[in-house]
């Protein structure tokens, strides 16, 4: 008799410890498959550290693969479910489809960014949801301080020298708190030739900061903010978003080429096309997180509505903290389902939270009690090292390499600016040249990690993911450029035949779906007949002759939703031109 399956989706906090605690109670008396974008597990409370150059982004990181051994590992996001066949169609990092089918299946999508319908803020913010959207602002931000130091007008220095953050729930008030950090050390070094220092503006409509903590940690936190030179400024937000600037609702007009959006997040709009009962586009679920009327599925994490037993009426919020523990009670009820151990409902007792505000500061209610100053920074680290499943000797050292070496202020330029957008449905997977988004991200839903109150924050993060003040036509979706990678530069090979340079936003390929394209480094196959540069198939009418004298072929158009080329974009794929096929050939 065949193992039953089980399919989880996911490997955030909910879907990893579902998977790790699976793995334990069912020892090889199931498959478990776990589908997720990346191959790793992401530490989001860390995040802002990443982007301040505290820590290394690996350290943030655990190999999914290297701590599950027995889970099998499959790349993709999930694009279609079929509850009636059991069945969860995917799409791979390369473009290929699959399928897998389940005998239980487990939703732990996580959320994506919530997009709020203020003119401009599609088009020029990022949000801070992802590895590759850290890496960019620590980017970006490094790039615009060294730009304004070289600058000899004030206005463009002190615009450049302006970052502006909306939502000052736990992620806006750290990313703030460490920016400001980074920021003075750099300038530190290498002072600005007008004097100015970087200023970081925090902004939300909550009447104070870090609304859903105890009145006293929001006013230590608004303490080490304002006393660190951070701009606070509650009861505002934005208004409009623009390359030069955001525009506030009280009618003040800030220069700024960086603004970051974390405002809050919504849950993943996979579940919505299950046809179930929601609760605020989150899956409603009872307490023991499986979906009534489907024993065959449970929810946890983000995408589902769990009822709180010690408050009736009320959900659990959308935090690190629960869903991290719903990941251990789903993974307990799924093996139940399968005759291995008991059925349990989910109650959880509020362990208080944490805010790391940079260097020994901090605000922390470990058990109720709180506490600020190095106290609360001791707590704050040690409770992260306690929480991370991994990689903790690495996490420390870092840390004790930033307390007695200076940071590395350098731009890597691994992430562009149009690779990161806001509106993704994955924001931890960098965008891809021409291929388009899987799944589309209308605004709404629910709040995420900062709260109720943050998600009704209005604003959003603006001309900051233009690099070096890029123009607007630059961006994804604009006017198309001449010189896009795989554009219409051709490059001669050996023989006289002219090679068609094949670009990640070339025109599809024989089975795969429209829209997708082969990823730099997968190796090359025959051409359809007639399309030069690569052997016909067998019996094959030959290709149109050209003469030396006919001007060369400027090759295909490249597609609508390919990026332009730009300072944001890198070059596109070049092929050898001797002869030899080597991998990472395109």
């Amino acid at each position: 008799m065949s193992r039953p399956r089980i399919v989880i989706v996911g490997a955030g906090f909910a879907g990893y410890r579902t998977a790790r605690t699976l793995s334990r109670l069912t020892r090889h008396q199931a498959d478990i498959i776990l589908l997720n974008p990346t191959d790793y597990f992401l530490y989001l409370p860390l995040l802002p550290q990443v982007a301040a150059g505290v820590l290394e982004p690996r350290r943030v990181t655990v190999s999914l693969s290297g701590s599950l051994p027995r889970v099998r590992l499959v790349l993709g996001e999930a694009e279609d479910i079929d509850l009636d066949a059991h069945t969860v169609r995917y799409t791979g990092p390369e473009g290929g489809e699959g399928t897998l089918s389940f005998d239980r299946l487990v939703l732990a999508a996580g959320s994506v960014n919530k997009l709020l319908p203020i003119p401009g803020v599609a088009e020029h913010a990022h949000g801070f949801r992802g590895l590759p959207e850290a890496l960019y602002l620590r980017d970006h931000v490094t790039r615009q301080v060294e730009l304004a130091a070289a600058a000899e007008d004030r206005r463009e220095c002190a615009a450049r020298c302006t970052f502006v953050v909306v939502g000052a729930g736990y992620t806006g008030t750290e990313v703030a708190a460490h920016g400001q950090m980074y920021t003075d050390a750099q300038v530190r070094r290498r002072p600005m030739r007008t004097g100015m220092r970087p200023r970081w503006m925090l902004l939300d409509v909550a009447p104070r900061v870090l609304p859903e903590m105890d009145e006293r940690l929001s006013r230590t936190a608004e303490r080490v903010l304002r006393q660190r030179g951070v701009d606070v400024r509650m009861g505002l937000s934005v208004k409009e978003a623009t390359h030069d600037g955001v525009l506030l609702t009280d009618g003040t007009s800030v220069d700024t080429r960086t603004l970051v959006w974390c405002v809050g997040v919504r849950p993943d709009p996979l579940v919505e096309s299950l046809g179930l009962p929601m609760e605020r586009g989150r899956l409603l679920v009872d307490p023991h997180l499986q979906v009534p009327g489907r024993p065959e599925l449970f929810a946890c994490g983000d995408v589902a509505a769990v009822p709180d037993l010690d408050r009736p009426g009320q959900y659990t919020p959308m935090t690190a903290q629960h869903a991290w523990r719903h990941g251990k009670v789903c993974a307990q009820n799924v093996a139940a389902s399968l005759g291995i151990g008991e059925r349990r409902a989910y109650r959880h007792r509020d362990l208080g939270f944490v805010v790391d505000l940079g260097g020994a500061k901090a605000a922390a209610n470990p058990l109720g009690v709180p506490l600020s100053g190095p106290a609360a920074g001791a707590v704050t680290r040690g409770y992260h090292l306690a929480a991370m499943p991994g990689n903790r000797v690495r996490v420390a050292a870092d840390w004790l390499l930033d307390a007695v070496l200076p940071r590395q202020a350098v731009q890597l330029g691994l992430v562009r600016s149009w690779s990161v957008p806001l509106e993704s449905a994955s924001p931890e997977v960098a965008r891809v040249p021409g291929r388009t988004e899987p799944r589309s991200t209308e605004s709404g839903g629910a709040d995420g990690r900062a709260g109720a109150a943050a998600s009704d924050q209005a604003g959003g993060e603006a001309a900051g993911s233009r690099s070096g003040g890029e123009a607007a036509r630059s961006q994804p979706g604009g006017e198309p450029a001449r010189n896009q990678p795989g554009g219409e530069t051709r490059v001669q090979r050996p023989g006289g035949k002219a090679g068609g340079s094949r670009s990640p936003g070339g025109p599809p390929r024989k089975g795969r779906p429209p829209g997708t394209a082969r990823a730099s480094g997968e190796p090359g196959g025959p051409r359809p007949a007639g399309e030069p540069g690569g052997p016909r198939p067998a019996g094959a009418a030959p290709g149109p002759v050209r003469s030396a004298d006919m001007p060369p072929d400027p090759g295909p158009e490249p597609p609508a939703d390919q990026p332009p080329a730009g300072p944001d974009i890198a070059p596109g794929p070049v092929r050898r031109t001797d002869g030899r096929a080597v991998e990472g050939d395109s």
